[in-house]
């Protein structure tokens, strides 16, 4: 029964604990690879804008040591989902309490439709290379219709992926590796460690751009173990092969960071056209994922709401917005607001573990804890002063802030583990007192 068992239709239904180790490690490892993964591995060889370049020892470093830190994050911010079957926005109202969670999760909506407008417009823009005579808006229509549906039966489409999408994946992988890989190699050592952290830093923000989803879906793991194995092994496993696959691509055939040069380097090895096809289709468990948990996450402002309903008319506003927007210019907002949810993971996970010992009040008259926002604010703080993105006018006002202060960033430091670590250790002080505010009132 648990094998054909479905997210229930409101928050006030029980989650049912269908999803065993084998769907984590099907569901995070498809998560782990991505068309912008192959893309995104520019930024990991060129993290600077001077156009030097990591050596590949340097690259494959940075690449690993991210995606380990970056899915540490990702296990973190899922254990509270199965310890209490909470989805991770309703996980936020033991944190902030129930009416201070909607700000969280407004923004979290907010970048979650975003992201599914964007996948929608890349999975269209990879499909066109391979049938450039249909045109892009069809693509796209068809891309957001399918993405509905699989956000209805979210359990069910979790356990197709793990018993018929990803072995054609891993077939796909390793089938691309080997054939870029009969071209030469550039020497492992030539290049510098300039700018090795900036890449750590790129690829730990692709990971932890996970956190603010992690709980739907762990919420309905059969253990913690489960969580655990399945999300860290599934997610860094094919986000590194991913990852390096983009890299051997850069470094042998495109010669450029982007989607088209990528893609088409893909396209030309042998059989390349089908297997590129599989990882193009394949993409929609990202789209899927944000539909759906953008659902789940509006039902912590209307716990009553059918999650069917909402997903319908999240499909329909993240495609229509594929449709009429110039969605990659958003890019660099969606990023942005990424960036709320790193430190906040700070926040959450030393308050849960340490401060109130999962003794968190998940219902919807749990207290506003105002304190809290406190740490949250210092880590989002401390993320932008090192790193504030590419939103020119935001970027430009933290620069002037830096210079303000003084502040200097050096090359070593990550803004996202920084943030991650000043959101932690001021949570230390404020969870204490706001514990005490807690049981005087």
């Amino acid at each position: 029964m648990l094998e054909r068992a479905e997210v229930p239709r409101t928050l006030e239904e029980p989650a049912p604990r269908a999803l065993r180790l084998v769907d984590q490690l099907g569901l995070w490892g498809n998560l782990g690879v991505s068309l912008l993964g192959f893309t995104g591995a520019f930024f990991v060889v060129y993290p600077l804008a001077d156009g030097h370049a990591l050596s590949l020892t340097a690259a494959f470093t940075a690449l690993v040591l991210g995606t380990l830190l970056g899915t540490a994050a990702v296990v973190v911010a899922a254990v509270p989902g199965t310890e209490t079957g909470a989805p991770a926005m309703v996980l936020l109202r033991g944190l902030f309490g129930a009416r201070l969670s909607w700000l969280p999760t407004v923004l979290n909506v907010v970048q979650l439709v975003g992201w599914t407008a964007f996948e929608l417009v890349t999975i269209s823009s990879a499909l066109h290379q391979l049938w450039t005579g249909v045109p892009t808006w069809l693509l796209k229509l068809i891309g957001g219709v399918i993405t509905t549906v699989l956000a209805l039966y979210p359990l069910s489409w979790i356990r197709a992926l793990r018993k018929y999408v990803t072995v054609a994946v891993v077939v796909a992988l390793a089938y691309l590796a080997v054939q870029l890989l009969r071209h030469p190699l550039p020497g492992w050592g030539a290049g510098s460690w300039h700018g090795f952290w900036i890449a750590v830093d790129t690829v730990v923000a692709v990971s932890v751009s996970w956190v603010p989803v992690a709980a739907d879906y762990s919420r309905h793991s059969r253990s913690v173990r489960d969580t655990v194995v399945g999300t860290f092994v599934g997610y860094s496993v094919t986000q590194i092969a991913c990852y390096a696959i983009g890299i051997f691509a850069l470094v042998t055939v495109a010669r450029e960071g982007t989607d088209h040069q990528v893609f088409a380097a893909f396209i030309a090895v042998p059989l390349g056209a089908l297997v590129f096809a599989v990882l193009a289709v394949r993409e929609i468990d990202q789209s899927f994922v944000d539909t759906y948990s953008t659902a789940v996450s509006v039902q912590n402002l209307r716990p009553g709401w059918d999650r069917r309903a909402l997903a319908v008319v999240v499909g329909c506003v993240a495609t229509g917005a594929a449709l009429a927007l110039h969605i990659s210019d958003y890019q660099n907002f969606l990023t942005l607001l990424g960036a709320v949810f790193v430190p906040l993971l700070g926040v959450l996970a030393v308050d849960y573990f340490l401060i109130s010992r999962r003794a968190w009040n998940l219902t919807t008259t749990g207290r506003t804890r105002w304190l809290m926002v406190v740490p949250w604010v210092l880590g989002f703080v401390t993320y932008q002063l090192i790193n504030p993105g590419y939103v020119e006018w935001w970027a430009r006002t933290w620069h002037h802030v830096d210079d303000w202060f003084g502040f200097v960033p050096a090359e070593w430091m990550s803004a996202s583990l920084m943030s991650v670590l000043v959101a932690g250790l001021a949570t230390i002080p404020f969870g204490m007192l706001q514990k005490r505010v807690d049981r005087a009132g």
